[in-house]
């Protein structure tokens, strides 16, 4: 079986996310905020369109910070998403995006 041409793959993009907080959130937890916050925002079919993934390997546990990859069609939806979350499990909390790329490598120097 032949793989798909370049342009007719879907295009992705990572995002670069940072939870501010008080106390540390367990990363189960922000994750489960963050998929409710878009369900709510765009529904079940935009949620299904935009193939988000929260990369578990990424998380930066010292810097509460991680890597969500999302269709370049959807980026301006996780970005309200991510504006929207006031609270993770009761504590008080935001996520700030602090960057965004094409390409997994290049998200390392947004996390520096």
């Amino acid at each position: 079986m032949k793989p798909l041409l370049s342009s007719l793959r879907e295009k992705k993009r990572y995002v670069v996310f940072q939870s501010v907080s008080l106390e540390s959130i367990p990363f189960k937890d922000i994750s489960k905020s963050i998929k409710e916050h878009f369900l709510s925002l765009v529904g079940i079919k935009g949620y299904a369109k935009a193939g988000i993934i929260i990369l578990p390997e990424r998380w930066n546990k010292s810097k509460n910070m991680g890597i969500i990859k999302v269709n370049h069609t959807s980026l301006s939806d996780l970005k309200m998403a991510l504006a929207s979350i006031k609270s993770v499990n009761g504590e008080k909390a935001i996520m700030q995006s602090i960057g965004v790329s094409g390409i997994l490598n290049k998200t390392k120097k947004f996390m520096i």
